[in-house]
Parts: structure tokens; sequence; C-alpha cells
């Protein structure tokens, strides 16, 4: 009977939990989607990053010490693997145009990219933002056949030159050749990636060639002479600037990310400017990427690695920019002007130098 009442007395209990758990799902709070920095809750399972491939090897390689130093040692991968993150290096043969086509194509989240790539990109509607520089001032080298008298721009006139269309290297040669007065129509340009033109030049097929430390390498093995550069302007003029670029939609939607990616940038930026570590990163680099490594100290020896690999966007390079944006409408590459300023988002490079407390390791050039 002691059992039969107090089965009676919990009887009630039933009706009452039935009735919370009712109350619970009709009145429960609405799920956030919103994080604190104002983006999306929805969890990133992979992070897809474009790089153009502009190794001389077997092993895709950017030719960067930043971006080398970032994608040998696993940096990004370190930072998103406890987060369960994966990170999907896609490198391109094609450079800016087929990085271009796989944005479009919403492939990619995030691109490193020379100048003339990005601006075209984003003249034909493709809706990013520049996040951080992870080289500036990059130089290229005029080289021409050896034994045929050429000895300046203008002894090339009517010649056929080769020039990677569609890239960083067509803006830079069309500024260099602006700067001596004279357009693409006073040549034959032939358009050829850096390995095409270097082979081009090798078995003269070609006359010329307006590309990067390829060329300086060929001349080394007497098979061209290199003539003529961007040094010669004595400017930023017919040098090359470079952008991480990030989808909008990817940076609206996940800004906590975006900043962990910015972040990793400036780490590898702090640790190639480092003197104690510029032979390190130059050989990683000449390793993976096949380049002489005697040769790529030499490029280097009289630059400032603190300047030409800053990550700041300061006034220098925002100049630069507009430059470079100027003389892709100038040659028809693009119909219409980019607002350079609207375009650059410089939260995540402020932010990080505040959380990394690297106030003090880039100055402001201008």
């Amino acid at each position: 009977m002691a059992q039969l009442s107090k089965s009676k007395n919990l009887l009630w209990v039933l009706p009452v939990l039935a009735l919370i758990v009712v109350l619970f799902l009709v009145f429960k709070p609405a799920k956030s989607t919103a994080t604190p920095q104002g983006g999306s809750s929805e969890r990133v399972s992979v992070i897809r990053i474009a790089v153009p491939d502009i190794g001389l090897g077997e092993k895709p390689s950017s030719g960067i010490p930043v971006l080398e130093n970032i994608y040998l040692n696993k940096l990004l991968e370190k930072e998103f693997e406890k987060d369960h993150i994966k990170i999907e290096w896609q490198f391109f043969k094609g450079a800016g145009p087929a990085i271009n086509e796989a944005l479009i194509n919403k492939q990619l989240d995030f691109a490193f990219l020379g100048d003339l790539g990005a601006i075209i990109g984003k003249a034909n509607g493709i809706d990013t933002r520049i996040l951080v520089p992870y080289i500036r001032h990059g130089h290229s080298y005029l080289a021409v056949q050896s034994g045929k008298g050429y000895k300046t721009l203008e002894d090339l006139k009517g010649k056929r030159i080769g020039v990677w269309q569609g890239t960083a290297s067509q803006l830079s040669f069309n500024q260099f050749i602006a700067y001596h007065d004279l357009s693409e129509k006073d040549f034959r340009v032939v358009n050829l990636d850096l390995s095409a033109m270097n082979a081009a030049l090798a078995t003269k097929q070609i006359d010329a060639g307006w590309g990067s430390l390829g060329l300086v390498a060929l001349e080394k093995k007497g098979l061209v002479d290199v003539i003529a550069g961007s040094r010669d302007t004595g400017t930023s003029l017919a040098t090359i600037q470079t952008a991480l670029v990030g989808t909008s939609s990817f940076i609206d939607q996940h800004p906590e990310v975006t900043q962990r990616i910015v972040n990793t940038v400036l780490k590898s930026a702090y640790w190639v400017s480092q003197p104690e570590n510029h032979d390190s990163a130059i050989k990683q680099l000449t390793d993976n990427a096949k380049y002489p490594y005697d040769l790529y100290v030499e490029s280097l020896k009289d630059q400032d690695y603190h300047k030409i690999f800053s990550p700041l966007i300061d006034q220098d390079y925002i100049q630069a920019f507009k430059q470079s944006v100027k003389s892709a409408k100038e040659a028809q590459l693009i119909r219409k002007d980019i607002e350079v300023e609207h375009w650059i988002d410089n939260r995540f490079v402020q932010q990080g130098i505040k959380e990394l407390g690297y106030q003090q390791v880039w100055q402001p050039q201008n």
C-alpha cells in the first residue's frame, strides 16, 4: 500500500514536465546567426586559396619568400588544425587569368595575386577586397638574344618580345615602355608564360623577353643578355605590386577566420624580414622553386627586406596600386576606373599588427 501511495503522489509530476517541454519548444529563443564580429555562425570546413605557380621545377612555387614560407611550413594548416579546417592550396600555371576564372565560378575564397590579375578581376565584377601585400616593388628584366646587337629598348622596335599577358608582367612591361615613350604597338608582342618564354629565347624563336629572375638565370648560362629592367625607372613604375585578395562573401561571413589568415601572413613577413632568417628564407624558396640560389641572393642584396616585404597598406602601396589601375586603363586592359581606397580593407592588417605586437616592425613608406 505504501508503494501504491508513493506512485500516486508522483503522478502529478508527469503533466507538469510535459507542459515545461511544450513551453520550451514554443518560446525558446531563436538561435543567433552572428558571431561577435558580425559574421555567420556557419562553420568553415575548408579554405580555398589560389597562388600563381611560377616555379621552374616540378613542385608548385609562388617564387615569393613570404608566401613560400607559409606554404612549405604549413603555417595555415597549423593555425586551423585544432578547428579541423582544411587548407586547400590551388597553384595555377595560368596565373591571373586562370585564377580570375576560378573566382568567377566561386571555386576560391582567397587568392595571392599580382596587381594586374587582381585589377582585371575587380574591373570585371569579381567582388574581392585587398587584404594585405606580401611583396611590393618587385622587379622585372628585359632580356635579348645574344649576338644580335640589341643594346636598348629602341633597338627592339618591330621585334618579337615575349610577355606574359593578363598578368602583372604585362602591366610592368607596359609601364616600362611607356616610360620610354613607346607602346605595345611598337613591338610584336608574343603571349608566353615564363617557362615558354625562357624556352623561346633559348631556341631563338623570339628576339627578347620581359620577365623575372629566370631571364637573369639564362644570362648566367650565356644564352641571353639582360639589357634593361624596371630598376632603370628609378621609381615604382614598371615594378610589380601584390595583394592577398579575399571574396567579400567569405570575409563578411567569416571575419574571425579572415583575421587569422592575415595574421599568418604578418607572422611570415616578420620572420622573413629578420636579418638572421634571410638566408633560410631564400634557401627554402630556391630549393622548392628551383631558382639559382646565388642569383636570388644577388637580386635582393641591395634591398631592404622590411620595405619590400612590408605588409602595411600605406600611401606608397596605395599610390603604386593607383598607378597600376591607371596604366591598365590606358593600355585598354580594363574599361572602367577602380576606386582603390574603396577596394582596400585595411582593418585586418591594423588589427593583426596590434594583436601580434608588431607596431614598431614596419614603418609607412611614402
